[in-house]
């Protein structure tokens, strides 16, 4: 798990981005509808990071074409985009938000 910052340090409808190393994607965490979720930062439809989007209930709203992405799934409502971000597991732990980033799938030849 990754530490990413104490609960008072993200409202509600807030994100913050976390880079984990140079080769892992960078990770956006949300505070929304008083849940915290965790997808990949990369808008699946164009480079653009989504912890700059809107929040709204349990989506975000890419900041460069308006994709929609719903948090809990990382599936787009809307689009442009047609393919959904990578979610990852969020917990809280004694007041602190942590990350443990999904296994990255290897492409099948």
């Amino acid at each position: 798990m990754i530490p990413v910052c104490r609960i008072e340090d993200l409202p509600e409808g807030e994100s913050v981005r976390i880079e984990i190393d140079d080769v892992t994607p960078a990770i956006a965490v949300f505070r929304a509808e008083g849940g915290y979720y965790a997808v990949d930062d990369t808008c699946s439809h164009q480079d653009a990071s989504l912890s700059d989007g809107w929040v709204e209930g349990c989506f975000v709203e890419c900041p460069l074409h308006a994709a929609l992405f719903d948090l809990r799934t990382g599936a787009p409502t809307c689009l442009p985009a047609r393919r959904p971000v990578r979610t990852h597991e969020v917990s809280v732990l004694d007041g602190m938000i942590h990350v443990r980033p999904a296994v990255r799938e290897e492409a099948v030849a």
